[in-house]
């Protein structure tokens, strides 16, 4: 019957044969995705069974690819943001922050150190959010259901936050070339100072729900592993190379943003199993929340909140309706009529899953030439057959989900 669900040319088919004619077994094939909510996304493995064991994996991808490079392609600089909200939307300002530094350093835009120390602090938020995501619904693929109500409440208060700073919560299109778009507004400082005092007791928790939990700890440990060598292999970044003993972390190899600034601790793991994936990711909270603590702690004196570079930041509206001066740099900007060096450069941040990277040539018009954005789940995704090989179908689950794969960034 197996045989009939595959063209006879098929891979799966022969070894199905195969294994029936050696001692009799009979193998199955089976499809985890697209549509099954365990896949916490829109992405097909078609899996070769022996019982609950898998023997062959093949991953399909592209269901919800949205041609966001071409796309790019055809918008003008700052139009493009909007796209970066759309690949890993669980951190958004980072990909939008990760946007707008590639254009800075296309144009050398020198960013005021408040700005930059602003940026740090949304970007560390996005991180928080990122984990909480990844971390309690790895919770929930192993059978708890309550570390993931408890914590998400605290994903809502982010939220609240990024409202306060633009409008906006999940997809969030925040800042602007040299900066932000408005200063934060003295509710966002409250929000986020309420956030700093009631989230790490409800995290300690989350911890200890789960680290030294004996069917947690047995369903995760030794389950997944992959080795430093084959991490690297694969091109993993972020908490998953990480949690195989690699403390390779973009704001401490390439600092950006006046991460040079902050004392904080890489997190890594030995075993880069699921349970290692995990606690790196607890860990990387812990470190997150010092981060914004010392840069609230820094902060400069003053109401610097975007570099003073009138031919790429927009005037103020009520100045465009006043001031010919706004006015001319209003048009110029919308219109496209400002110069842009022919360039080729590539600046990478370290996202929520890992290095993500943006890759700009330019030829001096309104659009980019070339656009390719790094996307981390795109990169680590290849190794994901390799990883459940000889695993039981739970343990797939739980293996994709501690690698975090978002949809949006794995397709783009």
């Amino acid at each position: 019957m197996s045989e009939l669900l595959l063209p006879p040319e098929h891979r799966y088919a022969k070894i199905i044969k195969e294994k029936l004619n050696e001692d009799g077994s009979e193998l199955s094939i089976l499809n985890l995705g697209p549509t099954h909510p365990a896949t916490h996304g829109i992405f097909q493995n078609i899996l070769l069974m022996d019982g609950e064991r898998i023997l062959e994996a093949e991953p399909t991808i592209g269901y919800i690819h949205r041609a966001f490079e071409k796309i790019a392609e055809n918008r003008p600089f700052y139009q493009i943001t909007p796209l970066t909200d759309r690949m890993n939307y669980c951190s958004s300002p980072i990909n939008n922050m990760g946007w707008w530094m590639t254009l800075e350093k296309l144009l050398d835009i020198e960013v005021p150190k408040r700005a930059q120390y602003l940026r740090v602090i949304v970007m560390e938020l996005a991180r928080i959010t990122d984990h909480i995501i990844c971390n309690s619904i790895l919770g929930v693929d192993t059978g708890a259901y309550t570390g993931f109500l408890y914590v998400f409440q605290f994903r809502e208060k982010v939220y609240e936050i990024y409202e306060e700073i633009c409008g906006a919560r999940l997809t969030t299109n925040m800042g602007r070339i040299g900066g932000f778009e408005r200063d934060w507004s003295p509710e966002a400082f409250r929000k986020l100072d309420v956030f700093l005092e009631e989230f790490p007791a409800a995290w300690k928790e989350f911890e200890n729900l789960f680290e030294r939990n004996r069917i947690f700890i047995d369903r995760t440990v030794n389950v997944g592993a992959i080795s430093a060598e084959q991490a690297m292999a694969y091109g993993f970044t972020g908490p998953n190379l990480r949690a195989a003993g690699v403390d390779y972390d973009v704001r401490v190899s390439q600092p950006y943003s006046s991460y040079e600034d902050f004392d904080f601790i890489v997190p890594v793991g030995k075993s880069g199993d699921t349970y290692d994936r995990f606690c790196v990711r607890n860990a990387e909270v812990w470190e997150s929340l010092s981060i914004i603590r010392q840069a609230l702690a820094k902060m400069p004196e003053g109401n610097d909140f975007h570099a003073d570079v009138p031919d790429y930041y927009l005037p103020p509206k009520e100045d465009v309706y006043t001031n010919m001066e706004s006015l001319i740099y209003h048009f110029k900007i919308v219109m496209g009529e400002v110069p842009i060096p022919v360039a080729e450069i590539y600046h990478p941040v370290e996202g929520g899953n890992g290095e993500l990277g943006f890759y700009l040539v330019t030829d001096g018009s309104r659009t980019p030439y070339r656009l390719h954005f790094r996307r981390p789940c795109f990169i680590y995704y290849q190794a994901y057959p390799e990883m459940i090989k000889g695993a039981l179908l739970s343990d797939a689950i739980v293996i994709l989900s501690s690698l975090n794969v978002i949809a949006g960034e794995l397709d783009a």
